[in-house]
């Protein structure tokens, strides 16, 4: 097994190597290891403390992780049925191990002396929030239950962790599963011509002639946008709305109600267990907001300041899409009329700002922005193992030294998860051998690719996501933290989390950022004067509906987990939050919960409206650079120094008055949204 290549040492995973059969043995060698590596450590006579205890219990978390990253990541972004069995073959095993550890009394008591000795032992405050942060997650793991409720606790975590899988595994599947061959042109009337050259290649890597319309994103956005044809909009949103249900026309083939109904139980149950009312209470044991009470009271003042906005959105839009001959606006019909709209009100089209964001302009412009703000240099490697053709990898450097690295995946295609992340692929710490681990980030993203001779051309939302990923990315490569539990984003609370991402997006709308980012992609021509107040005066175009839409999924999340056990079922709960706050009703066959995979699977279960309490974080301290300069690196350095560089060493709430002087106040984010003063 020695040639196993998830047991050697390497430095960045060579992805080339690894093969589903290696999984397995890989993992099942490492948990034996760590095993009695761990009963060594507490074996030992001398008096335990954090050098000969915690710091060789954090080398075995990251030599496991060294090994279950890459495979976790290619089942992500290289999905295929040999791999998915391997990875799913070794969950019901990791979490195992994990509930192991947490409800291991003489490992508890080992870290609880620790922490009670931290003074005499001059710890810093970095290793004082790692204990307490640890001793917080015993409790959380069960170390306080009796015996037959821990191994409840044990089987629920393995149940969890299958479930969670079993929902994006569905979700793929019912993503991949419907496509649409068009042969005639007229049916795709009014999509442009990149995405129609993009339909044009999925037809022709299928060896069909014409174009070829699926539910990845890129594909999904062309026709809901564009399409002229209503019937089409209308069979793609059908597909799209009803994924992995019971309706649509797929229906019951990927099905995930069944794992809904299943993880809220076993959440519910989970919660119970630890003495919690329900799973929404249990999130915020780790979380910044200290109630449940005051995160619906945050979420609902929201939601009444922004409704009005909505619904004069709404009432607009409606009004237009009437005078065009649609008086009976439908949801597929939201994104076409709202972009043709936004044309008339604005003369500015999507299609045309894209060409003014080519990739390479774009990543240009974003790392010579941070390297200014945070006094950082980026170059590209040439020679590393790629998972696919398209993905490249960069080093950040300082003062001429390396301090972390990350990759890019860029381009929606098949066998790749949707949406847009990062994931640590190696967090920095300090080992036992003084050696200082560097920090490498996967930066997952699902842009339309290039197309024949043009370059990929972003929408100005794929440059915000791109903005959004990168700033999670710097704050995990970025931090100076050197004890692997609090370094980068490890030991942040999930509501903090999002603080750095939405601060870079800030960028994307700034005529200071916009000039370092955008070129049209044939001419080099800067975007044009005219052009860029056009899109500044569209920025707030709808934030109204938007709001509303983004809090209507925060709070049927949160209420989902804290209502669990009323009676009501996940559609009526969610119908129930959208007669508070939507303004417009989706059909009642749309399955949107079906495909939530950010509360099922993806760790934002009662923790979805991270977004929004971290949103006015950023936009609050954002407003600190709009006072003293966009580009000022001063301020730069400050951000860096107290939010990025310390990870979760403190508190967010600390680092954000360090950096901003004050607590947060939530009218920059109102003020950067369009929702001040009186509708009209």
């Amino acid at each position: 097994m020695s040639q196993n290549p998830l047991l050697q040492d390497f430095d960045l995973p060579p992805f080339s190597e690894i093969k589903p059969e290696h999984v397995e043995p890989a993992i099942d060698q490492l948990l034996a290891d760590s095993r009695a590596r761990i009963a060594e450590l507490l074996a030992q006579q001398d008096r335990l403390n954090w050098d000969n205890l915690i710091l060789p219990m954090d080398e075995i978390s990251a030599r496991l992780s060294k090994a279950w990253g890459p495979v976790s990541h290619l089942n992500s972004v290289c999905n295929s049925p040999e791999l998915r069995l391997a990875y799913e073959a070794c969950l019901p095993k990791l979490s195992e191990f994990w509930t192991e550890l947490g409800q291991n009394k003489q490992l508890f008591t080992a870290y609880q002396k620790i922490a009670n000795n931290a003074q005499a032992q001059q710890l810093s405050d970095a290793q004082r929030k790692v204990l307490e942060n640890e001793l917080r997650d015993f409790r959380l793991s069960g170390i306080d239950l009796p015996v037959d409720k821990q191994q409840r606790y044990a089987e629920i975590q393995k149940q969890l962790s299958e479930l969670s899988s079993k929902f994006s595994n569905n979700l793929l599947d019912a993503t991949q599963a419907w496509t649409k061959h068009i042969t005639d042109a007229q049916d795709l009337a009014g999509v442009p011509e990149s995405a129609m050259a993009q339909l044009a290649q999925a037809a022709q890597e299928k060896n069909l002639p014409g174009w070829l319309v699926n539910l990845e994103f890129p594909s999904y956005y062309a026709i809901m946008t564009y399409a002229d044809q209503r019937e089409l909009r209308e069979e793609v949103y059908t597909a799209y709305s009803t994924r992995a249900s019971e309706q649509g026309p797929n229906a019951s083939q990927f099905d995930n109600t069944e794992v809904m109904t299943q993880t809220l139980n076993l959440r519910q149950e989970l919660a119970q267990l630890l003495g919690y009312a329900n799973y929404s209470e249990l999130s915020l044991a780790t979380k910044m907001a200290e109630s449940t009470e005051q995160v619906l009271t945050f979420l609902e003042d929201l939601a009444q300041r922004s409704k009005p906005f909505a619904e004069r959105d709404l009432n607009e839009l409606r009004a237009y899409a009437a005078e065009q001959g649609c008086a009976d606006l439908q949801s597929w019909d939201l994104g076409y009329y709202s972009e043709k709209l936004r044309e008339q009100r604005y003369s500015i089209s999507e299609e045309v700002i894209r060409q003014y964001f080519p990739i390479n302009k774009v990543l240009g412009g974003l790392f010579e922005l941070v390297e200014r703000l945070f006094a950082i240099q980026i170059h590209e490697e040439q020679a590393f193992e790629r998972w696919h053709p398209d993905v490249r990898l960069f080093t950040i450097s300082e003062y001429g030294q390396p301090i972390g690295r990350f990759y890019f995946d860029l381009y929606a295609r098949a066998n790749k998860r949707g949406g847009a992340w990062m994931d640590g692929a190696r967090d920095r710490f300090r080992n036992s051998e003084n050696e200082l681990v560097l920090p490498v980030a996967y930066l997952v993203c699902n842009f339309t690719p290039a197309v024949g001779e043009h370059p990929a051309l972003l929408t100005h939302d794929e440059v915000t996501t791109l903005f959004h990923e990168f700033g999670h990315g710097l704050h995990h490569m970025l931090t100076r933290v050197e004890q692997l539990g609090v370094s980068g984003i490890n030991g942040v609370p999930w509501d903090a989390v999002e603080l750095p991402s939405q601060f870079m997006e800030n960028w994307c709308w700034e005529p200071e950022g916009l000039a370092l980012i955008a070129e049209h992609y044939q001419t080099q021509e800067p975007l044009p004067q005219d052009m860029l107040e056009k899109m500044l005066a569209a920025r707030n175009f709808q934030s109204g509906m938007l709001m509303v839409r983004q809090l209507e999924f925060s709070l049927f999340d949160f209420e989902l987990h804290s209502s669990h056990g009323d009676g009501r079922s996940v559609l009526e709960v969610l119908d129930s939050v959208r007669q508070r706050v939507a303004v417009i009703t989706p059909p009642a066959w749309n399955r949107f919960a079906n495909s939530f995979s950010h509360i099922f699977a993806g760790g934002y279960a009662a923790g979805y409206y991270s977004y929004k309490w971290a949103e006015v974080l950023s936009a609050d301290a954002f407003a600190r650079f709009e006072e003293e300069g966009i580009l000022n690196p001063e301020v730069g350095q400050a951000f860096r120094n107290s939010v990025l560089a310390k990870g979760g060493s403190y508190e967010p709430l600390e680092l954000f008055i360090e950096f901003r002087g004050r607590a947060p106040e939530t009218d920059a984010l109102l003020r950067h949204s369009g929702l001040t003063g009186q509708v009209a």
